[in-house]
């Protein structure tokens, strides 16, 4: 995984296990994500790449919460360190 599940409860502020059912799939969904619109896995490196670790929790707020006043912020931010992380991605091959 690129964040643990106590880094995701962290990104989404909260507090306590009762919300695990829905996070922990999306978590587990992001890696995927990231090699499909990048075209690298992120989750194997170690240490993770931190632009990677950043982008997969602005990924996992805007997947939590799609309804929130800032999700075009937030789509847009993503929409940028995507674009970042595929070139830092193909500089690395």
């Amino acid at each position: 995984m690129l964040i643990s599940l106590e880094e995701a409860r962290d990104a989404l502020r909260i507090i306590g296990e009762d919300n695990d059912t829905i996070i922990i799939p999306l978590v587990e969904a992001i890696p995927g994500y990231l090699e499909v619109t990048t075209g690298r896995r992120w989750d194997a490196d170690k240490p993770t790449h931190p632009l990677a670790q950043t982008v997969a929790k602005f990924i996992l707020q805007l997947w939590f919460d799609p309804q929130d006043k800032d999700s075009e912020r937030l789509k847009r931010t993503i929409s940028e360190l995507l674009t970042g992380l595929t070139a830092i991605g193909r500089s690395m091959e």
